[in-house]
């Protein structure tokens, strides 16, 4: 086990490549308008500066979760960070919104290596019992990212213009990696030597390109969900595949004889993909039903990652004194409790009750997500320690993406294509209700997912320090 001065050094890094990755991906939103202005960019261009961000740490992430067990989680973990860093850098002097474009599929590619291999990391370098305080505290920096990321990054904008987000990157990410040259001495390769499945990484990153791609466009026509279904198509080729071959870049046997990791990835599928949208249509209801700035919004908006953000440590503690998959399920059951709420929300309910239900549903997240990857990552032998990061990561993307997919789909079926105005406030209200409705029928199933593994859930880590080495 390593002293505390590296323990301390290590958690450092990993919260600030935690704050980062997030960070690009909400601020950069805020920063699009004055993008758009400067390079006369089409709205279907700047989509593609978000999205393909996305897309790209998607489809790497199960990849080089693999890779890192092989040729070293520091050093994947090093390269990603330094890949990210020079995206960053050369995004601040980008010259058109196609190399904007480029270059934000190299950052998202840089992210998935960091995304891919700092919870392994820190479940390597920690002990038992501090284990869960140190994911927790992991946790809190990705949603103070996403938190900050529209304050923060409106401010940089207005003050200095929008090319001041990526400025941001390079000095934060010299420091990661600086001090993680300095302070992370394991390498931690406990599949060193085993070679790359590079046909079932291949298969599964069309996959993921063929399914996001038609998910994003499902109100555009047959083709898109055709490519959605092709997408889905892929995937579960993909399993097919990983389960013949000798060495897959996921091992199948992880998810079919092992009930805890399966059951607590797909219930962070589920809690992901319940919660992720209420922010889309919260931020509408503010604004066209209630009448708010954007900026007022916004301020409404933060109380839930702020509430995720301050109580994750704590939860993350309590997950160190109590079987982490009771206090996971708690935290889903009071997001369940905070969708119900919201689903009943209409043009009269006041900002109380808004408020409340923010911090109620922030509560709920922090209690489910750190004590579940604590979980997640106790649950599996060392050398797939970079797999279950990866996966777990990849159930976040992909809990975000079905999220949006409902919205889409309700919204194509009660909106028509039509802007939210006056006129269609009835029907936007509707469509809110519903997909909230959706989303808590899909939390639901999350807590017996949940419930699932608790009859054989071992005390935090407990098997991952059965095979340590």
């Amino acid at each position: 086990m390593q002293p505390e001065a590296s323990r301390s050094a290590t958690l450092f890094v990993v919260c600030v490549a935690h704050f980062l990755m997030p960070f690009m991906m909400s601020a950069v939103g805020v920063a699009l308008p004055a993008m758009g202005r400067e390079f006369d960019a089409s709205a279907m261009q700047l989509g593609l500066v978000e999205t393909t961000y996305v897309l790209s740490a998607s489809i790497f992430l199960l990849a080089m979760g693999r890779l890192g067990d092989i040729h070293g989680r520091r050093r994947m973990f090093q390269h990603g960070i330094a890949v990210f860093t020079l995206a960053g850098g050369l995004l601040s002097q980008a010259w058109s919104v196609e190399a904007v474009i480029g270059l934000r599929f190299l950052q998202g590619m840089g992210g998935s290596m960091v995304m891919a291999t700092t919870m392994a990391i820190v479940v390597s370098v920690f002990p038992p019992e501090q284990r869960g305080k140190a994911l927790g505290i992991a946790v809190a920096s990705v949603y103070a990212g996403i938190s900050c990321g529209p304050f923060l990054g409106g401010m940089l904008v207005s003050a200095l213009g929008w090319r001041s987000i990526f400025y941001l990157c390079v000095p934060l990410g010299l420091t990661a990696f600086a001090i993680s040259r300095a302070k992370l001495r394991d390498e931690w390769a406990e599949a060193k030597g085993e070679p790359f499945d590079w046909q079932g990484s291949l298969v599964y990153a069309c996959s993921i390109l063929l399914l996001i791609t038609g998910a994003s466009n499902l109100d555009k026509g047959p083709w898109a969900w055709a490519l959605a279904a092709a997408g889905l198509g892929g995937i579960a080729l993909f399993v097919v595949f990983e389960a013949r071959t000798t060495y897959p870049v996921l091992n199948v046997a992880l998810l079919k004889r092992n009930r805890i990791f399966a059951l607590s990835n797909l219930a962070a599928l589920l809690n992901y993909a319940a919660t992720f949208g209420v922010t889309f249509f919260l931020s509408l209801y503010l604004q066209y039903v209630k009448g708010m700035s954007p900026r007022e919004a916004g301020t409404i908006l933060i109380i839930q990652p702020v509430a995720q953000a301050l109580l994750s440590p704590l939860c993350g503690r309590l997950a160190d004194r109590f079987a982490a998959g009771a206090v996971a399920t708690a935290g889903m059951t009071l997001c369940v409790l905070g969708l119900a709420v919201a689903a009943g929300i209409d043009a009269a309910t006041p900002l109380t009750v808004i408020t409340l239900m923010l911090a109620f549903l922030g509560t709920g997240f922090a209690l489910f997500s750190s004590p579940n990857m604590s979980v997640i990552m106790g649950s599996v032998e060392t050398r797939y320690l970079g797999v279950a990061s990866g996966l777990s990561a990849s159930m976040r993307t992909l809990g975000m993406m079905s999220s949006m997919v409902i919205i889409t789909v309700i919204f194509s079926m009660f909106m028509g294509g039509q802007a939210v105005t006056t006129e269609t406030q009835p029907a936007f209200l509707h469509s809110m209700h519903l997909a909230l409705l959706v989303f808590c029928a899909l939390c639901t199933l999350g807590i017996f997912c949940s419930l699932g593994r608790l009859r054989k859930s071992p005390a935090p880590s407990a098997s991952l320090e059965k095979n340590r080495p």
